[in-house]
């Protein structure tokens, strides 16, 4: 009888944390997904010839937007091209916001190394939390703001860029080096910064949206916007596209689209029911699968500092679940602007 009730306090227990953390865990999840989409990319950019960054970028978002389209028709969402109309100009930032962060990653590039890049992109979650105390009047607690610098300092021992750690770095196992300018390397950086920072409002508009819009129509948004932007960049750029020549081509195209979708999914319906700060907090568990995943697939073994990184990106992800407080409602008779977006969630159907 005592072990039963020892189990059953467990198990509640457990429920407990999994029901009052899900929009985390979906985060989490989504990342795990990006992940495998991640080692598609990698793995089809060893075929020859290569596949361009834009067309890879066309051809996930246009797989993720037919197949968004595709669930609200059958599923009979209202709207599904357009959204439902008392939000569509959260979406239409939102599909922006999300094309400058991508636009910003792929622009520097060209003149960042991909450790460089992967590091100043981490400090998304900085921005979108600040962000969110700002537009939303969300919590940004000091737990979570030091929290959110310890995991970026994770980041940047598994990334190891060579202005910080050009002695721990083996030359034999670098990537070829970018060679570019100062003035390059400063453009790079300010317009990637600027584009992660505008990247920010998407993940508030995803929260301002909540679930008054179903999270298919967010994602919808933001591959339409990425398709026709990379279809720009892509002409612009004068680079070819590069057609199918063998099976393995396509089903890696293919899973790439599929893990994407899957990805977007997850990250668009935790983002909907988190706070913009521990949310984000959740995308910083993508290394961690990015290490395990680097072991199974490239056979290639972490170093020192990237198992010291990934523990202390593992632990502060664990820290920011286990000290959620619970929420409270504001004393106030003037609803916020999150609740007054959010209000009617408990009467909408979990997705």
């Amino acid at each position: 009888m005592q072990w039963r009730e020892y189990r059953d306090t467990i198990q509640g227990n457990i429920v407990g944390c999994v029901r009052s953390n899900v929009g985390l865990l979906l985060v989490m999840l989504s990342q795990v997904f990006f992940s495998f989409m991640n080692v598609a990319v990698k793995v089809l950019n060893q075929l020859d010839p290569p596949v361009p960054a834009f067309e890879l970028v066309i051809v996930r978002m246009a797989i993720t937007f037919i197949c968004c389209e595709i669930y609200m028709i059958a599923a009979r969402i209202p709207d599904p091209f357009l959204g439902p109309k008392e939000v569509r100009p959260l979406l239409v930032c939102r599909g922006v916001a999300g094309f400058f962060g991508l636009f910003g990653i792929y622009y520097a590039l060209q003149y960042l190394s991909l450790g460089d890049v992967t590091v100043l992109t981490f400090v998304g979650p900085i921005f979108t939390g600040i962000a969110g105390r700002l537009f939303l009047g969300e919590t940004y607690s000091k737990r979570e703001a030091v929290a959110s610098f310890c995991s970026l300092f994770g980041v940047v021992l598994i990334a190891r860029p060579p202005f910080l750690f050009e002695s721990a770095r083996d030359p034999e196992l670098d990537e070829p080096t970018v060679y570019a300018s100062a003035g390059d390397r400063f453009r790079a950086t300010l317009v990637l910064v600027m584009g992660i920072t505008i990247a920010a409002f998407a993940m508030i508009a995803i929260r301002a949206i909540g679930t008054r819009a179903h999270a298919m129509h967010s994602m919808a948004y933001f591959s339409l916007w990425s398709v026709i932007v990379s279809t720009i960049g892509l002409l612009f750029s004068r680079e070819s596209m590069v057609y199918p020549t063998q099976w393995e081509w396509s089903a890696l195209l293919l899973l790439i689209g599929v893990f994407g979708f899957i990805a977007q999914m997850c990250l668009t319906m935790g983002l909907q029911r988190e706070t913009a700060a521990r949310g984000t907090m959740g995308v910083y568990v993508q290394v961690i699968f990015a290490n395990v995943l680097e072991i199974i697939f490239f056979k290639t073994v972490p170093s020192f500092l990237s198992l010291l990184g990934t523990g202390i990106i593992m632990t502060c992800a664990i820290y920011i679940v286990v000290s959620q407080e619970p929420k409270v409602a504001l004393e106030s008779g003037e609803p916020s602007l999150e609740e007054g977006l959010l209000t009617h969630r408990d009467s909408v159907s979990e997705e």
